[in-house]
C-alpha cells in the first residue's frame, strides 16, 4: 500500500514559536515550505516580482541594491490603499506558484510530510485551508507573544501590539485548528519532545 502525503498547514501569531515548532518537524524529516521566505525573496535582488513591481509603482520602489524599496512602499500603501491591492496581486500569485513547485520536488524527492508554514493562513480564509489535510496552531497568550518579540527584536510595546493588532485574534487562529500546540510554560527540551510525539503521529 502506497503512504500517503501529509500536507500540513502551520501558523500562529507573531512570538508563539512557530519557527522553531517548524524546525523541529524539519529535524524529524518533514519538508517546510516557508511562505514568508518565499515572499521575501521575490522583492530581493533579481526577485521574480521586482520587474512587476517596478513597472506598477515605478522606479522609486527599486532599491539600490536591486531589492524592494520596503521603506517607500510602505509609504505607498499608507497613503493609498489600493496599492497593498495591487501588490498582493503581483506577490500572491507567485507565492502559489513556488509553493506548489516546492511541495511537488519534496513529494519527488520522497518526502511524505509537506508543512506549509503560513503567518497568515487564518487570515487568507479558504484558500490555505482547502490546501491542507490539517491546520497545526502554536498557541501562547498575548502577553508572552509580547515579551517574547520585545525580547527578541528591541520594539516597544506599543509597537508590537500594533502587529498583534493587524493578525487574526487568537480566538480565530484556535477554531481553524486541527491540533492545537500550546507553547507557553515549556521549556525548549519540553517543546522538542512534544513535536516528536505530532511528528509520529504523521508518521515520521
Amino acid at each position: 500500500m502506497t503512504q500517503r502525503t501529509w500536507r500540513i498547514g502551520l501558523t500562529g501569531g507573531i512570538g508563539s514559536g512557530k519557527s522553531t515548532v517548524a524546525g523541529f518537524l524539519a529535524r524529524r524529516g518533514a519538508a517546510i515550505i516557508d511562505a514568508d521566505a518565499i515572499s521575501r525573496s521575490l522583492t530581493a535582488p533579481g526577485g521574480r516580482a521586482m520587474a512587476a513591481i517596478v513597472r506598477t509603482f515605478g522606479e522609486a520602489m527599486l532599491g539600490p541594491d536591486g531589492a524592494m524599496n520596503r521603506q517607500a512602499m510602505r509609504e505607498r500603501i499608507f497613503q493609498d490603499p489600493h496599492a497593498k491591492r495591487q501588490l498582493e496581486h503581483i506577490i500572491h500569485p507567485l507565492v502559489g506558484q513556488i509553493t506548489a513547485e516546492q511541495a511537488q520536488a519534496a513529494v519527488q524527492s520522497g518526502r511524505r510530510v509537506l508543512v506549509f508554514d503560513v503567518p497568515l493562513l487564518v487570515e487568507s480564509g479558504e484558500r490555505w485551508r482547502k490546501q491542507v489535510d490539517r491546520v497545526i496552531v502554536v498557541d501562547c497568550d498575548v502577553p508572552t507573544q509580547m515579551q517574547r518579540v520585545m525580547a527578541r527584536s528591541g520594539l516597544s510595546a506599543e509597537e508590537v501590539e500594533r502587529i498583534v493588532a493587524q493578525q487574526a485574534t487568537r480566538a480565530q487562529r484556535l477554531a481553524c485548528a486541527d491540533l492545537v500546540v500550546v507553547n507557553q510554560g515549556l521549556s525548549f527540551d519540553d517543546l522538542d519532545a512534544l513535536m516528536g510525539q505530532v511528528a509520529a503521529d504523521f508518521g515520521l
